[in-house]
């Protein structure tokens, strides 16, 4: 436990973070992998390359120290971090190396203003946070190798069948290479890939969410194939699955991870809002509302530029026959000739509140500007915070301005 000296010093180094934190995490980071380069073969290059990576450090550092003395405030945070570090393969053993970085840019960012005792109240606050993190994981790898069909770290997976959904997006099916039992997994979870393309030096980890209901002897996960944008290289590990992996193709795998999970517990009406490749999560949750609430009620929704980009449409289509409760819908913000849809656009609250019901829960995933459209939206309609759930894909990142 921290004294409350201490943590007085942590709380007023809190206007400094608000100002410096992404320099800070921006030199942590440049620190950590020059001086163990090794460690480029567990993050993300492309979400450090965009500043993704930084900005979620210097937020989660930043909220450590404003509740210091109140840790338990984070530790659904603490949980949601965790469940990634599980996925790939964050041991104890890293984070000392972490610490002496980040007191290390710290130090550099602040100069003088860093005094021997903020230094030295820091570490004794980061010892504290460090040991709830290794405890949580603790007991989430220990979970997750003892669950059935489970296992630890990394293993062979058989690529079965490489399904074209779209002109951007396949379905990936993945078997156990030794014929055994796999983990099942809750609507909304992710598997976590380890793969090293040819002529990269560092492996890539990348999680994908589970694409399909619980229960098969296979898992299937649906990827976008990042071509590029302003600012946004080529996503190396999606161009390496289209391009390079095929049926017999064995990946790494790590076992089912992720806290954005649908609540099959109650059987109020539900909505499903997907963007794009966000509509992965939302198909599992979809098939297993489908399977296993029959009797509740569920609207989906799905936005893409076009019928050409549109995946799994008939997928759904055969789904919202066969079950009378479901509906679905789908917006296209540049609809083709002969396309069919619902909504031309873009997704607005008058046109939510005419197909949806008020007292339902919801739940959304897509690009970043699409998920703030909709979190406005249901703001403004006044939907309960405990009945809004989303999930970023990639490092957590803020939907309010």
């Amino acid at each position: 436990m921290l004294n409350q000296h201490t943590i007085e010093i942590i709380k007023s180094t809190v206007p400094v973070l608000q100002v410096h934190g992404k320099t800070i995490t921006t030199a942590f980071y440049g620190m950590l992998f020059e001086n163990h380069p090794e460690l480029l073969n567990i993050f993300n290059h492309a979400n450090q390359r965009q500043g993704k990576q930084q900005t979620a450090l210097a937020n989660a550092v930043l909220a450590a120290a404003v509740n210091i003395d109140q840790l338990e405030n984070i530790l659904p945070v603490v949980k949601q971090i965790a469940e990634k570090h599980r996925a790939l393969g964050v041991l104890p053993e890293h984070y000392p190396i972490v610490g002496e970085t980040l007191l290390a840019a710290i130090s550099q960012v602040l100069g003088d203003a860093a005094t021997p005792e903020i230094i030295d109240a820091w570490a004794q606050a980061y010892g504290v946070i460090a040991d709830a993190f290794i405890g949580v994981e603790a007991d989430m790898y220990q979970k997750v190798a003892d669950a059935p069909g489970g296992w630890s770290g990394f293993r062979n997976f058989v690529v079965t069948q490489k399904i074209k959904e779209s002109e951007l997006i396949t379905s990936f099916y993945l078997s156990p290479q030794d014929r055994g039992a796999i983990s099942s997994y809750l609507p909304g979870q992710y598997i976590t890939l380890r793969v090293q393309p040819e002529g990269e030096e560092y492996t890539h980890i990348r999680h994908y969410s589970l694409s399909a209901a619980p229960g098969q002897s296979y898992y299937r996960i649906t990827v976008k194939r990042e071509d590029g944008a302003v600012n946004k290289p080529s996503g190396v590990v999606s161009t390496y699955l289209h391009e390079a992996v095929d049926v017999g193709t064995v990946l790494e795998v790590n076992a089912p991870a992720g806290d954005f999970t649908l609540d099959q517990s109650i059987d109020t009406p539900v909505v499903l809002i997907s963007g794009g490749v966000g509509l992965t999560p939302m198909v599992s949750m979809l098939e297993s509302l489908a399977t296993e609430q029959p009797s509740r009620k569920v609207t989906y929704i799905h936005a893409a530029i076009n019928e050409r980009l549109h995946a799994m449409k008939g997928l759904i289509e055969e789904l919202n026959q066969s079950h009378p409760l479901l509906t679905s819908y789908v917006c296209y913000e540049s609809p083709a000739e002969g396309d069919t849809f619902d909504k031309s656009g873009y997704i607005d609250l008058p046109w939510l509140q005419k197909v949806v019901e008020h007292d339902s829960d919801f739940y959304f995933c897509g690009p970043t500007p699409f998920m703030s459209t909709i979190f406005k939206a249901l703001q403004e309609w006044k939907i309960p915070q405990e009945r809004i759930h989303f999930e970023f894909f990639g490092p957590a990142g803020s939907l309010e301005e």
